[in-house]
């Protein structure tokens, strides 16, 4: 009897899955670790095409409900350049720090990251078993560096939000009686310590670093530099920090014939999609199959939308009297009558600026790494490893392109500052900014004396605990191997 519940139950689990296309048509996730791929025999593709169409469903994750909004909630609204905004209690719990491990949206974003890992494994474990000759051998290593790097990624997303997390590797092809206990502690594993996930992200970037193309057809897919960009950001971001490596890759990076636009606002006016500056970009065609609904979250008047940005934000621009930046990425609109928010005015209410067309079925591109980025990345590990005036060369190019002075950050503490100030300017609402603080250390002092209208403080109490997210109470329920984080 208990086989047969057990049974029952993974069943249920994994049928389940997000098929989300609007806002309002939004449901709970509810999936687990793994997702089902059953097959008569040991080869799961019986051509080439369905081996690209499992790759090509792993890559449309980067759509999904995660990265066309939550990402941005995360990166942005739960740090001080935005506020929640809008009317989603799920939100305001992350913008206020006072999370529970019931909270929908906490629910939902582990549940599409495993769902992603799913989709990996499923092609790193099947692919080089297709028989049909369409599929060459050089083309199966493509795919396996390609959803290698996606994996990582999401592993790096996981990693950053709840810390020890369950390792995911293997696909479940069929489940029954007889292999339950085969099966079983694949779909509900324990929490690795995060030294294990980051040696595994690693691992699945170095599969990828070897096998991907230097380009792609856009700069939507994982190329050379884009695995760069991410080990540069791994390194930086696990503990203790590798600085020289972060300087490597990042100059791989700047190696591979990336240049920044002359003018900071061509990035955002889509004239000029998959760009010289872009390394990776998410690209839309538009309509109803291919639409960012994203963006309609953002900005407009029809009704009270998320991640309102900051006055912490507007006043860290107008004191560094950057007026290119701050047009290109806040625009005031009055929204008297419509709604109101204490944080602003309904005559000077301010909007995302970055994301322009959100009309219905937008082909809005998002672009999540760019050469300023990993120009910056790299002045703050050239500041660590003790190179400041090398540090002050890239910070000066930046802030050159917006028609600002050079830096007058003389010492490495002063610097340091100067990159986080520079980042946040140079980067707001591309979701780095929840991250950075996290990163260096930051978050804990920046967040707890963030200040609101007129100066006031906004009274957040930030702790140690609170800068990882709780396991889904969901989770918790299913899984009798997972353990809580401390304090939830």
């Amino acid at each position: 009897m208990k086989k047969i519940t057990i049974l029952s139950t993974l069943f249920v689990v994994l049928i389940t899955f997000p098929s989300c296309k609007k806002f309002l048509d939004l449901k709970p996730v509810s999936q687990g670790i793994a997702v089902e791929n059953t097959a008569a025999d040991s080869v799961l593709f019986k051509s080439a095409a369905e081996a690209e169409a499992a790759l090509a469903g792993a890559y449309s994750d980067f759509k999904n409900e995660y990265y066309q909004l939550d990402y941005f909630v995360n990166g942005d609204a739960q740090a001080d350049d935005a506020y929640a905004g809008g009317d989603n209690a799920a939100n305001f719990q992350i913008d206020d720090f006072v999370l529970d491990a019931t909270n929908s949206n906490v629910s939902r974003d582990y549940g599409y990251l495993y769902s992603t890992i799913g989709k990996t494994n499923t092609v790193i474990n099947n692919v080089n078993a297709v028989t049909d000759p369409a599929l060459t051998p050089e083309r199966k290593k493509e795919m396996i560096a390609e959803a290698s790097f996606i994996r990582a990624f999401m592993y790096f997303q996981l990693v950053q939000l709840w810390g020890d997390v369950p390792l995911q590797l293997k696909d479940v092809k069929t489940i029954s009686a007889s292999n339950l206990e085969e099966i079983y502690p694949i779909l509900f594993p324990p929490r690795k310590p995060v030294a294990d996930i980051y040696k595994q992200i690693i691992a699945d970037l170095e599969v990828a670093r070897a096998g991907v193309k230097p380009t792609g057809p856009n700069k939507g897919y994982a190329t050379t530099g884009v695995v760069n960009s991410v080990l540069a950001y791994v390194y930086a971001t696990q503990t203790p920090h590798d600085y020289n490596k972060v300087l490597g890759y990042c100059n791989d990076v700047i190696a591979g014939g990336y240049s920044l636009l002359p003018k900071y606002d061509d990035l955002w006016d889509n004239n000029h999609r998959n760009s010289s500056e872009a390394i990776w970009e998410i690209n839309y065609t538009g309509g109803s199959t291919d639409g960012n609904w994203g963006v309609k979250i953002f900005r407009g008047l029809d009704w009270k939308k998320f991640n309102l940005p900051a006055n912490d934000l507007v006043k860290a621009f107008d004191q560094e009297q950057d007026t290119a930046r701050k047009r290109s990425s806040i625009i005031f609109l009055d929204v008297t009558g419509l709604w109101s928010d204490w944080h602003w005015p309904q005559n000077n209410y301010p909007f995302i600026n970055k994301y322009r067309n959100f009309v219905e079925g937008s082909n809005q591109n998002y672009i999540f790494i760019r050469l300023a980025d990993i120009l910056l990345l790299k002045a703050e590990a050239l500041n660590e490893t003790g190179d400041i005036q090398g540090a002050a060369a890239l910070v000066n190019q930046i802030r050159n392109r917006v028609y600002l002075p050079n830096t007058t950050a003389s010492t490495q503490a002063e610097m340091r500052l100067a990159v986080e100030k520079e980042r946040r300017l140079e980067l707001a609402f591309e979701a780095h900014r929840w991250f950075d603080l996290k990163r260096n250390g930051r978050a804990i002092d920046v967040m707890n004396n963030a200040t609101g209208p007129n100066g006031e403080p906004l009274g957040y109490h930030l702790t140690q605990n609170r800068l990882v997210w709780p396991i889904p109470q969901a989770e918790l329920d299913k899984n009798s191997k997972l353990i809580q984080n401390p304090g939830y």
